[in-house]
């Protein structure tokens, strides 16, 4: 049975999207190929790193990716993008992927303050994503 891949995409591919990703690996990978990118990817924030690694997710194999690497070269079943909906720079058609979703989370990444302060904004956004994915999963449970 082949697996439905499905791509996360947000700004930089340096927070939302790899935590989305790296859930989605850990609670539906015997259903699901998760893949993350970015619309300027940047390198991944040491602050997701660091909170993903308190969930025991090891972040150290990801990188960093441009949506180029994927476009036309890669079909997903579904498209999940993780921008803001006033967030610029995202685009808001994708020709050629499956089903589209909005999962509206804000950049923890543009969090202001002190380390800790930072750090708690991308926990938090952290803990959101985690429910989100585990939630949509949910709906793929077969029925009893």
């Amino acid at each position: 049975m082949s697996k439905t891949r499905v791509l996360f995409l947000c700004t930089g591919n340096t927070a939302r999207s790899q935590m989305a990703e790296a859930f989605l690996r850990a609670y539906g990978n015997d259903r699901f190929d998760a893949y993350s990118a970015g619309f300027d990817p940047q390198e991944i924030n040491p602050l997701t790193i660091k909170v993903m690694e308190e969930r025991g997710i090891d972040l150290s194999g990801q990188r960093a990716k441009g949506l180029g690497e994927y476009l036309g070269k890669v079909h997903f079943g579904y498209l999940v993008n993780m921008c803001q909906r006033d967030e610029s720079g995202c685009p808001k058609t994708f020709p050629g992927m499956g089903t589209r979703l909005d999962w509206s989370f804000e950049d923890p990444a543009a969090a202001r303050g002190t380390e800790e302060e930072r750090l708690e904004r991308f926990r938090e956004v952290r803990d959101a994503i985690e429910r989100r994915v585990q939630e949509w999963l949910e709906g793929f449970a077969p029925k009893a």
